[in-house]
């Protein structure tokens, strides 16, 4: 089957998750920053804000509860989420090349409410795909099944005609074991290497 459908994750794929900076540009040392790191990005507790199912008080409770002796820094670097993200350029071009040759394209990704707000740029793309799911909009995050479901019963998809690009290897194959193709985010380079294997052509060189 031909692939007609590709759905994007969004963090470190049509964003930078750039957390280590955004902890840096809050004037905290290398040290702190990986001690915020390990209790907060780097747990499972992360996947809350993800989820959907807490206040941000909450979540943040829970990685206090990772390290409590750094609860003053975890409470005052989560307060406000603006500048987690970074804008990438290639971004827009890209969605705009792979619509302009007649795919449809879809954002998947484990997205907190938190992050999406206060970083208004995240507008300027998503108004540029055919839709998506963010996954704090459905308290389902990947690599569930059920998100995989979901946005082809929404969406009306056939896997087999989707490929699915994220740079978590696991999502890719729970993307995979659900019928879709995946291609795991590795460079721009590779990225359009492999989709033009699979016969997902566009030339991003037409999006002035």
């Amino acid at each position: 089957m031909a692939i007609n459908t590709v759905i994007f994750d969004i963090g470190n794929v049509l964003v930078d998750f750039r957390w280590e900076d955004f902890l840096r540009d809050k004037g905290y040392d290398e040290e702190m920053v990986q001690r915020i790191g390990d209790a907060s990005v780097r747990s499972e507790a992360w996947n809350e804000f993800d989820k959907g199912v807490l206040d941000s008080k909450g979540i943040i409770d829970g990685f206090v509860k990772n390290d409590p002796s750094i609860e003053k820094e975890l409470r005052e670097a989560f307060a406000d989420l603006t500048g987690l993200l970074g804008k990438r350029e290639r971004t827009i071009p890209w969605i705009k090349a792979l619509k302009k040759k007649g795919y449809k394209v879809l954002v998947l990704s484990n997205f907190s409410k938190q992050a999406l707000e206060p970083n208004l740029f995240m507008n300027e793309f998503l108004d540029e795909v055919d839709g998506g799911i963010l996954s704090y909009r459905y308290k389902i995050i990947k690599p569930d099944r059920a998100i995989f479901e979901l946005i082809t019963d929404k969406y009306d998809l056939v896997p087999e005609e989707c490929v699915f690009i994220d740079d978590t290897v696991k999502n890719i194959e729970a993307a995979k074991k659900f019928g879709m193709h995946g291609i795991v985010f590795e460079s721009y380079e590779q990225v359009d290497r492999e989709l033009s294997d699979k016969g997902v052509v566009f030339d991003i060189k037409e999006i002035a």
